[in-house]
């Protein structure tokens, strides 16, 4: 989730922009500004994230011919960051509705919709020639045809009615070759059922020894060869596991071997692009300590008497965030070029929601009490999972965080969020047993509950000895908690 302000319209007209609320503003615009009166003003889908370069219409919330007053919701548009809502800034009348709710992979600019003037003639509004209607809608693509037919039918070795079919391994076809032999006289014991070497070497003993005779397959006549229909290929004998299974039919029961496709959403979409780029490009390297959470459980115990309530994560962000102030060395970020060290702490929080991972910030996050932290980060992760976050409350950030340990991992590494330096990784506390020594030099077990953090550095900007000395003023800060005032 790339950092950045978020980006303008593709145009403004007469009667000004449509924004969604704080977001940024959204494409509103008149095919003739100047003219007086009679021209619809065009709602364009609009470009409400750096990285956005598609949109979905999710819901319409106003009716063709309803009347629009400033400050109205217009729409609500999925970008590829979280649902958005478009909202109108004038007064007017929905005349048309040009692109249907549910529609997916509208270009920016394209047009979603048109606006009139009250008192004009609504219902008979054309469409500007000047702006066509936008892209067709998106829908599960069917597999194409094209390029299956070169692949999986050579003509010299057309399949035999009857005959037992295998896979061959290149050093098992040379072999078979050279001796006459065909696959069907032996059996493959490869795996996926592959006839292997050591099946043609069987074979050729066999054949050496007068129990098989010489049997290759008779060549099939010439024919020009022709694309095999959907039934002539799943007709034909399957492999024990197909090399291209086939797509199953919606509605219908799944077929051995058929998978089902997933439409992904714009977000999933953007997340696997980003994630993808982070391992290929950002030198990944790690570094994990384990700390001592009891003086954090014990604050923690005596804030809930006086009706706080805050979480471990709370006071993780807050020692992440007072650890930064400290070490301003690796608050920074690489812009491609080189290092930028930044001037703010901001830490995103990773939230888990039904349509990926959605990362919204705390800001100035050294300056806020853990109290005003968990409030939060409790209003911002209800807006992510309700997909209402704006622009600016996730793009950006310094440091991330992400938290595992209420699903019971005890540890794991996570992927760096470019721009971003690093970022933290967070197990579940757990009760562990350690040898210590009481007051008097004797040895006793005492139970200690610990946490295992994992930092993911980029290697360009911050090495092995900065991020080993981050984790150590960070496990200090966090098992003192005092420190964090």
């Amino acid at each position: 989730m790339q950092s950045g302000g978020a980006e303008g319209s593709p145009g403004a007209g007469r009667t000004g922009w449509a924004g969604s609320g704080k977001a940024p503003p959204a494409g509103l615009s008149s095919s003739a500004p100047d003219c007086p009166g009679g021209d619809p003003i065009k709602i364009l889908m609009p470009s409400l994230s750096p990285t956005m370069e598609e949109g979905n219409i999710v819901k319409w919330l106003k009716k063709e011919g309803e009347a629009v007053s400033a400050g109205d919701a217009l729409c609500e548009i999925e970008t590829d960051k979280a649902v958005v809502t478009l909202d109108a800034s004038d007064d007017g009348i929905l005349a048309k509705i040009v692109v249907e709710e549910g529609s997916k992979n509208i270009r920016l600019g394209s047009l979603i919709g048109l606006i009139v003037e009250e008192g004009e003639d609504w219902k008979h509004v054309e469409i500007p020639k000047d702006v066509g209607p936008p892209p067709p809608v998106s829908k599960p693509s069917e597999p194409r045809p094209s390029p299956e037919p070169q692949i999986s039918i050579p003509v010299k070795k057309e399949h035999i009615p009857g005959t037992l079919r295998f896979r061959l391994s290149p050093a098992a076809r040379n072999i078979l070759e050279k001796h006459s032999l065909d696959a069907s006289q032996g059996t493959a014991t490869g795996p996926r059922g592959i006839f292997t070497k050591e099946d043609a070497l069987r074979l050729v003993q066999l054949k050496q020894t007068g129990k098989i005779t010489e049997s290759r397959p008779t060549p099939a006549p010439a024919a020009t060869p022709t694309a095999p229909s959907p039934l002539q290929t799943t007709a034909g004998p399957s492999y024990p596991r197909p090399m291209i299974p086939p797509v199953s039919t919606p509605g219908q029961p799944s077929a051995v071997g058929t998978f089902t496709e997933i439409p992904a959403s714009n977000i999933r979409r953007v997340i696997a692009k980003r994630l993808t780029e982070s391992k290929s490009t950002v030198p990944h390297a790690y570094a994990t300590a384990d700390c001592d959470l009891g003086a954090v459980l014990k604050v923690r115990q005596d804030l809930v008497k006086d009706d706080i309530k805050v979480s471990v994560n709370d006071f993780i962000i807050k020692a992440a965030a007072v650890t930064l102030k400290q070490m301003p060395d690796v608050n920074v970020s690489w812009d491609g070029e080189g290092p930028k060290q930044l001037p703010f702490i901001d830490i995103s929080v990773a939230v888990a929601t039904d349509k990926g991972l959605l990362t919204p910030i705390i800001k100035d996050a050294a300056a806020k009490g853990i109290q005003e932290i968990a409030d939060s980060v409790k209003a911002l992760s209800k807006k992510a999972r309700d997909g209402k976050l704006l622009p600016e409350e996730y793009q950006g950030g310094s440091f991330s965080i992400s938290n595992l340990g209420m699903f019971g991992i005890d540890e794991f590494t996570a992927v760096i969020n470019p721009p971003q330096a690093c970022i933290l990784a967070v197990g579940r506390f757990r009760p562990v047993l350690k040898l210590t020594e009481d007051e008097e030099g004797n040895a006793k077990l005492q139970q200690r509950q610990l946490i295992t953090v994992t930092m993911s550095s980029d290697s360009r900007v911050v090495d092995d000895e900065l991020a080993t000395r981050f984790l150590k003023s960070f496990k200090a800060n966090l098992e003192n908690p005092i420190r964090l005032a």
